[in-house]
């Protein structure tokens, strides 16, 4: 190993038997379902271990999730660990003799995963039958938590009602039925609850965070959907950003019942809530023309950067529900055309770093963009230049989403998409765009031999594939292999 030179898949091969190990994999099918996907370049850095100990930092934007935080060390070396890059952590510094270090680097190599398929579930109104017949059951929230030593006895209920709704939904694609301490609850009894858990969601400052949560997925559990949509909705369009992310969780907790309530706040002309309402309808609501009509026009025409980047990613999440559970599956041509649309006209931009000559924490919004597009790099090849640009890259890796479910789910859009899909290969200069645009081909081809075997785009798409990833000097190895690519057809290449 040499200081300068990048530590890459294609460098040292052997990682990808640890990316692959089956127990790995069987745990990150749990986790996020099967055909995951790994995010190219941007996080799969290998960091040195040294001396010091990292500052404790969370890795994700979304707000405090009130867990401890976590440190898992020493660790053998080949060993992996899963995380949130929403809980707290930090690497820490090495424990063996320090003069061997020059001769023997150890590095903690990082790969952020993420989720193309959706839970198999029915898709429908949620209801106090919602879930008859699952299996998922309840969980006790007690004793002492065997991974962490903590006491969950001294747990709030404001967190355990949210642990409830993501187990539940993990492992049934649905939210839970109404939560039993509610369920006999009067209707009196149940707008007085509500009403009481209304004003905890409206609580201030920092500290309050896991209480105003905890109370918006109290009202998504409440029993009553019409009930918790019209409080939800109208802390969804407060003034307080706490307050409406809040509400947000509790919205898409509910689930289908909220797509109204998101779809007039995807229209409002708040950018912050047209935001809010745009990302709540990927994760809770069903593909249906209405909702297709809403997310596409804020990809293609709102004037917020942020705004139409959350847009590309909620028809990724569309794509993946319809194509779950059949409803809405015959809209996912559109949302990829509007999705090859939105690369057609969306441009990369110097990162901002760089652009403002600030550390990437510290960025400010422009006229251009009011989202951080930071980080940019090059890797020392002339193809590439340090530009992002969030609303292409959010297009590109929902097209990794769609694509991981075969040609067939693209229908009319199939050839479009690949013609789009090469050319950002060809000639875009943002390097993890060209690393989205490569996986999503790559899953196209690779899986999709059940059912597009017959279509000849997608055949002359997979001979043609191995010629456009040798034409780009560096190829995202990390993701291509879990998208269906052997390792040794890579370092044919």
């Amino acid at each position: 190993y040499l200081a300068d030179e990048r530590v890459t898949p294609a460098a040292i091969p052997e990682i990808l038997d640890v990316l692959s190990a089956p127990g790995l994999v069987a745990a990150c099918n749990e986790l996020v379902g099967e055909n995951w996907a790994v995010v190219p370049f941007t996080h799969n850095a290998s960091f040195p271990s040294g001396a010091r100990d990292q500052h404790w930092h969370k890795d994700d934007n979304a707000p405090y999730n009130a867990r401890k935080q976590q440190e898992a060390a020493p660790l053998r070396a080949g060993s992996a660990l899963i995380h949130s890059h929403n809980t707290f952590h930090r690497g820490n510094h090495r424990r063996d003799d320090w003069r061997t270090w020059r001769d023997n680097p150890r590095f903690m190599w990082r790969f952020w995963l993420y989720r193309t398929t959706d839970p198999p579930r029915h898709f429908a109104s949620r209801g106090r039958d919602a879930a008859a017949g699952s299996t998922a059951g309840e969980m006790s929230w007690s004793g002492v938590d065997p991974m962490t030593g903590a006491n969950l006895v001294e747990v709030t209920d404001d967190l355990t009602v949210i642990w409830r709704h993501h187990y539940h939904w993990l492992r049934t694609g649905e939210a839970p039925p109404p939560r039993a301490e509610i369920a006999a609850a009067s209707p009196e009894e149940r707008e007085i609850e509500a009403a009481r858990l209304f004003d905890q969601l409206h609580a201030r400052y920092d500290a309050a965070e896991p209480a105003r949560i905890g109370a918006a997925y109290k009202l998504a559990s409440i029993g009553d959907d019409t009930l918790a949509a019209r409080l939800l909705g109208k802390a969804l369009h407060t003034e307080r950003e706490s307050v409406r992310r809040a509400a947000t969780f509790g919205l898409i907790a509910l689930g289908p019942a909220a797509t109204d309530t998101f779809l007039l706040a995807a229209r409002s002309p708040v950018k912050w809530v047209r935001k809010a309402g745009v990302h709540g309808l990927g994760d809770a609501s069903p593909l249906t023309e209405a909702v297709l009509d809403v997310v596409t026009t804020r990809l293609l025409d709102d004037p917020s950067a942020y705004v139409r980047s959350v847009a590309a990613g909620s028809l990724g999440c569309l794509g993946r529900r319809a194509a779950a559970t059949g409803a809405g599956v015959e809209l996912i041509p559109a949302c990829v055309d509007a999705l090859v649309r939105s690369l057609a006209r969306e441009e990369n931009r110097l990162a901002m770093d760089l652009a403002q000559k600030r550390r990437i924490k510290y960025v400010r919004p422009t006229d251009d963009c009011d989202i951080c597009e930071g980080g940019g790099g090059d890797y020392g090849y002339d193809r590439f230049e340090p530009v992002r640009s969030a609303v292409r890259e959010n297009a590109l890796w929902t097209l990794v989403i769609i694509c991981s479910h075969g040609a067939a789910a693209l229908g009319t859009a199939l050839q479009p998409a690949i013609a789009a899909l090469q050319d950002v290969i060809r000639t875009d200069r943002n390097v993890f765009s060209v690393g989205f645009a490569m996986d999503a081909l790559s899953r196209l081809v690779n899986l999709s031999r059940g059912d597009a075997e017959a279509l000849s785009t997608v055949r002359d798409a997979r001979e043609a594939l191995p010629a456009l990833l040798r034409a780009s000097p560096i190829q995202p190895w990390e993701a291509l292999v879990p998208g269906g690519m052997s390792a040794a057809a890579l370092a044919a290449l």
